[in-house]
């Protein structure tokens, strides 16, 4: 079951079944979907993150439903400021979020699905993927570290495993965090500049980067070939915006949940 979500304005940033278009017509920078300044949409966005570490309790409580958000995006493009940001003030005991870096040898000799589906959250928990299965259908496409036919039944896999945990009261929410390059190349100085960011510097990242057309083509197969969950392409260059467009896109749909305290157990 995929609940109903009312996008009203963030219409515009979902990618459409049967989609064959380009990440170059969904603007980074993008605003056009919030019709008021940043002081009242970062008020709004508050307000969302209260709400939703709200209905997180009544999930909890209940524990019928599971939901997983997926962060995908380029280095820099903000997965974890969204996770600290959006997800932080929720109780510790509901949210739970997961890295999915390189693969260790030990992953690598399971199927590429068997590590991701060990960190689904349980009934009455929200799971946060800072990137996803979807690595697995990006870096080995533009490191040509697989086959095309390979890939190809990827993302046949990907498509029945999300049908799956939807079946079985798991919710995803997918969300590509839309940078610019020249927004990420600011960013990626910043690393080099700024002590607070020091630590997250990579030199690999500049060569990443690079890539970035490669990469490119490969987020909008992806869109094209597996959309059993639709996916949101989030303007992320201002930061502020891209919190506002996750915090009420998951507060939504936590609302459309058929969800309630328990009673008494008798």
């Amino acid at each position: 079951m995929f609940p109903a979500t009312n996008l009203g304005a963030l219409e515009r940033y979902r990618v459409p079944v049967a989609w064959k278009g380009e990440l170059s017509t969904f603007d980074p920078r993008d605003r056009e979907a919030i019709p008021f300044p940043r002081s009242e949409t970062e008020a709004a966005t508050a307000a969302d993150i209260a709400e939703i570490d709200r209905l997180q309790e009544v999930l909890y409580a209940q524990a019928k439903y599971a939901l997983v958000v997926v962060l995908q995006g380029p280095d820099t493009s903000g997965k974890d400021g969204t996770i600290r940001r959006v997800f932080s003030p929720i109780n510790p005991a509901g949210a739970i979020a997961a890295n999915f870096k390189k693969p260790t040898p030990h992953e690598l000799a399971h199927d590429f699905l068997w590590r991701i589906h060990k960190a689904v959250p349980r009934a009455g928990i929200i799971g946060i993927f800072n990137r996803s299965h979807y690595e697995d259908v990006l870096v080995p496409r533009v490191h040509a570290l697989a086959p095309a036919d390979r890939i190809e039944a990827r993302y046949r896999q990907i498509n029945a495993f999300e049908q799956h945990l939807a079946e079985n009261d798991v919710t995803i929410l997918k969300f590509y965090l839309h940078v610019s390059p020249e927004e990420q190349h600011e960013r990626l100085a910043e690393r080099l500049s700024d002590p607070a960011k020091m630590w997250k510097y990579n030199e690999k990242d500049f060569d990443e980067a690079k890539l970035w057309d490669d990469y490119r083509r490969m987020y909008e197969e992806a869109f094209e070939n597996c959309a059993v969950v639709p996916w949101t392409v989030v303007p992320s260059d201002q930061n502020w915006y891209k919190e506002y467009i996750i915090a009420k896109q998951v507060r939504d749909l936590l609302k459309g949940l058929d969800m309630h305290f328990p009673g008494l157990k008798k």
